[in-house]
């Protein structure tokens, strides 16, 4: 797929390809290697359907906390799930700092 992909950015980046140094690519099992927890190569830990938004990594009302007081959780297992970069850590951090500033929250 990297050919592919690089003609098509190539066709609206004219020059992209110049400007390429080098490649590396991996296949799904290299990724698996690469990371046990990516099985077949899937970075996002498995299906992410509607029922697993509200019930990943574990069914809990803030899936950013976890059972101990001042840790928390973000990842891709969190909301909004893999793909949406950034926003895991986002919701994260909004919950430790509402623990931290209004504990009884």
């Amino acid at each position: 797929m990297t050919a592919a992909i690089e003609a098509q950015i190539e066709r609206f980046a004219p020059g992209f390809g110049d400007c390429i140094l080098a490649r590396h690519t991996m296949t799904t099992q290299d990724y698996q290697r690469y990371n046990p927890n990516y099985i077949g190569g899937d970075i996002n830990g498995g299906v992410q359907n509607w029922r697993q938004l509200f019930t990943r990594p574990v069914p809990r009302l803030n899936p950013y906390t976890t059972p101990l007081p001042h840790v928390f959780l973000c990842s891709s297992s969190t909301p909004p799930g893999g793909g949406v970069h950034g926003m895991c850590g986002f919701y994260a951090a909004q919950t430790a700092v509402r623990h931290v500033y209004h504990p009884q929250k």
